[in-house]
């Protein structure tokens, strides 16, 4: 894993989200996205979610890469059962932080969060960055059946590019 150029999409997405939310007048951040059922702020909130999310998928992928392998499979097959309330708790969720949410306390609340992850990862060790779980594919298109913990350093990122794509600022 290159762990410099995980600190640099990190922080490019840092300042994307920053510019983002400063740049974009109030009637912008109310009109609908691209693709979605929310409009752009609670895109945003949720773009932010998946970063605020890290603290427990990395956890749980410690948790579970001790434990046998079928165990793990298990998981996953539920979570992928558990699709449609995932869905709905994850729509209203976004829904509502980005609702509610002051946009001045989603750029601190990002700040601080990547800044975590900066120094989480900075404490990673090689072979803690192999450890892994199988995750449920039918809950984001960016999780793989089998992901390691250096592949969920990565994850966010791809989850805020991908919607960025959908938001629609001017």
């Amino acid at each position: 894993m290159d762990r410099s150029a995980v600190h640099d999409d990190l922080d490019r997405a840092r300042s994307a989200f920053r510019a983002l939310l400063d740049d974009a007048t109030d009637q912008e951040l109310r009109r609908p996205s691209n693709g979605t059922r929310w409009n752009n702020r609670q895109l945003l909130f949720h773009m932010l979610l998946g970063f605020l999310i890290m603290r427990a998928l990395l956890a749980l992928a410690r948790i579970v890469a001790r434990l046998p392998d079928r165990v793990g499979r298990g998981w996953a097959v539920l979570l992928n059962v558990a699709t449609k309330p995932f869905d709905a708790v994850n729509f209203l969720g976004s829904w509502l932080g980005g609702s509610v949410m002051p946009r001045g306390a989603m750029v601190v609340l990002c700040d601080r969060t990547i800044a975590a992850l900066h120094r989480r990862l900075d404490q990673e060790t090689e072979s803690g960055l192999t450890k892994g779980m199988p995750y449920p594919t039918r809950w984001d298109p960016f999780f793989r059946e089998f992901m390691t913990v250096a592949d969920l350093y990565r994850f966010p990122v791809q989850h805020f590019d991908f919607h960025r794509n959908q938001l629609s600022l001017t």
